[in-house]
């Protein structure tokens, strides 16, 4: 793997730890979940061959430091931030974006917000859960792991947050951990350092985030809505289907689930240039 040059940047609260690598148009990639930078190590060697790669932490996780530890996150203010690395590292031309999960609703409202940034934004899996008919449940869900949080601790609220986003009628038990990659495989300490955080301020703001569908149809032209091939049925992939649906669009399938990213890091990031080039 090619060492990055590393960086930080000031933004309104937070510092920001960000990475580039290659040469060409900038590519910015927006983690999701629990993860940063390098929840991309898997594939941005491979983009940076045709692309300036950017990867970051996003506030608040792994390098990424808040000003106050306690402060509320908001989707705007990550949004923001994404904004800010872009006018930083292409400050005179739009970008490429990808983003994944949580990373993805950023990207979303970041299309919304400045278009005039973004020449072609990849949004996988964004669990954009207010544009389903039955939102309501999933409010209940989110309120359910938070109060388990508070009451029981962290891996309870995960269990019933995982619970939540499993398919319709799926009461298998946990699944046997996928064998990762080294490097995915290394980066698990660092996600779980990250969980708090996440599960306690992400996940509350995020899933409450309802994106602006009538602004998102008038710049289709620029947006890529995807999924995983195997996670049709679980929540993230309903929410990412019943928008595209909602915009017209047809739904790209990248390799693996939810977290293909990782676990199909090279067919994941072959389909993903493909896309940019599209």
């Amino acid at each position: 793997m090619t060492a990055p040059t590393t960086g930080t940047l000031r933004t309104d609260g937070a510092t920001l730890h960000y990475e580039v690598r290659g040469q060409g148009p900038l590519l910015l990639l927006v983690p999701g979940g629990a993860g940063g930078a390098a929840a991309f190590d898997g594939i941005a060697d491979d983009l940076a061959a045709e692309y300036t790669v950017a990867t970051y932490d996003p506030r608040g996780m792994s390098r990424s430091t808040l000003d106050d530890p306690e402060a509320e996150q908001h989707v705007a203010e990550h949004a923001d931030d994404a904004f800010r690395i872009l006018e930083l590292l292409s400050p005179h031309e739009p970008a490429r974006v990808f983003g994944t999960s949580s990373g993805a609703i950023t990207a979303l409202h970041l299309l919304t917000d400045r278009p005039d940034r973004i020449e072609r934004l990849v949004a996988h899996e964004p669990p954009v859960v207010e544009v389903l008919p039955d939102a309501p449940e999933h409010r209940a869900l989110i309120a359910r792991v938070q109060e388990t949080l508070r009451a029981e601790g962290l891996m309870p609220a995960m269990a019933v947050f995982a619970a939540g986003l499993k398919k319709e009628g799926d009461t298998t038990g946990p699944k046997a951990p996928a064998t990762l990659p080294p490097q995915a495989a290394a980066r698990a300490e660092q996600t779980m350092a990250n969980l708090p955080y996440f599960v306690g301020r992400i996940v509350p703001r995020f899933m409450a985030y309802a994106p602006d569908a009538q602004r998102l149809k008038a710049l289709s032209d620029r947006l890529v809505l995807a999924c995983g091939q195997d996670s049709r049925g679980e929540l993230p992939y309903r929410a990412a289907a019943f928008l595209a649906e909602r915009l017209g669009m047809d739904l790209l399938h990248f390799p693996g689930g939810h977290t293909g990213l990782t676990t199909h890091p090279a067919a994941f990031g072959a389909l993903l240039k493909k896309s940019f080039r599209a």
